[in-house]
């Protein structure tokens, strides 16, 4: 096998984790509303329809995996992606399944 496709186990069980963390819709909504700014935990509750509690404990989770990071202002925490590739993944699977192929299957917004 050549160098360019050879993955350590350790390599794979991260990249495992960090889609194994977008696996969840509500996680995934949350990474997508954040590809386009910073929100704080009442907004991103409004935007993927779900409560503050649960955006609370997805918000937990991204954030321990590395995927989003947090920023205080007041009272207010400010959340955004921490991960620049994460946010072109996402951007473009949603792109791609909004192409032709997706409204053919009724994927398409």
């Amino acid at each position: 096998m050549s160098d360019d496709l050879a993955l350590s186990p350790a390599l794979l069980q991260e990249a495992a984790g960090r889609f194994g963390m977008l696996a969840a819709t509500t996680r995934l909504h949350i990474v997508w509303v954040l590809t386009h700014g910073e929100r704080d935990v009442s907004s991103l509750a409004d935007e993927v329809d779900g409560t503050v509690a649960a955006v609370s404990q997805h918000l937990a989770k991204l954030k321990l995996a590395g995927l989003v990071r947090a920023r205080r202002e007041g009272r207010h925490q400010f959340y955004v992606v921490d991960d620049p590739h994460v946010a072109a993944i996402v951007r473009q699977m949603v792109a791609h399944l909004r192409g032709d192929a997706g409204r053919a299957r009724g994927l398409g917004a």
